[in-house]
């Protein structure tokens, strides 16, 4: 009897976890009248959502209020290939979270080094905060992801209010053979360039610039471009 209690209470925790998980694990949404609007501008939704029917037409990317509106649905990367940036350089911009429904935190940030952008053999790094206070830094090399800063709490990434808005400032500085990602001010991730650039990494930390954002997420992004 007591081993039939224990199996039940083990089957019991196994569901609450599993329950618990999907909970966190919200689908993709599709924005109504989704697309690009802003002319120049061109994006690129994730393989993953692609490979489930998802487009990038199931988010919306628009101008408002002297910056960008975006409302995502599957994670996308979004960039105008005049933005470019090489050897010393800083490039930024504020993102504003407006509320969120979601029961966990999305992110949004800039990336750098862009190239081969709209083909499979893409490659880029990002650097992105979260509203919980923590941020990551990550790249994409084909479709091969490349970890460079874990996911981890940082004193200077704002937390989210209870109505889950909050706005972050980041920037990516690279100067000289570093290349330094800035939230609210701060340094939170630094990397001499031989860490980014090589095989299966970025061809160069020269490219274009632009913004990621993960699916679900609303996000005004002003002040953005070269600092």
């Amino acid at each position: 009897m007591r081993v039939m209690k224990a199996v039940t209470a083990v089957v019991a925790m196994a569901a609450l976890s599993a329950a618990g998980t999907l909970a966190t694990q919200d689908a993709d949404r599709k924005v109504a009248g989704g697309g690009i609007t802003v002319k120049g501008w061109k994006g690129m939704i994730d393989a993953g959502a692609a490979k489930k029917g998802a487009t990038i037409n199931d988010s919306k990317f628009m101008e408002m209020g002297g910056g960008f509106h975006l409302t995502i649905g599957p994670a996308a990367t979004y960039w105008n290939p005049a933005n470019t940036a090489s050897g010393d350089y800083t490039v930024g911009a504020t993102f504003a979270e407006g509320k969120s429904s979601a029961n966990h935190p999305h992110s949004y940030g800039i990336f750098i080094g862009g190239s081969k952008l709209d083909t499979p053999e893409q490659s880029y790094v990002y650097c992105v905060a979260y509203g919980n206070g923590t941020f990551l830094v990550r790249g994409f090399t084909g479709d091969k992801v490349v970890d460079y800063a874990k996911r981890q709490p940082h004193d200077a990434v704002k937390k989210a209010g209870e109505d889950g808005r909050v706005t972050q400032e980041i920037a990516w500085t690279v100067k000289g053979n570093r290349a330094e990602c800035a939230i609210n001010g701060a340094v939170v991730a630094g990397f001499d360039k031989s860490e980014l650039v090589g095989p299966g990494k970025l061809e160069s930390t020269d490219g274009i610039y632009g913004i990621r954002v993960s699916h679900n997420v609303d996000v005004m992004v002003t002040n953005f471009g070269k600092r």
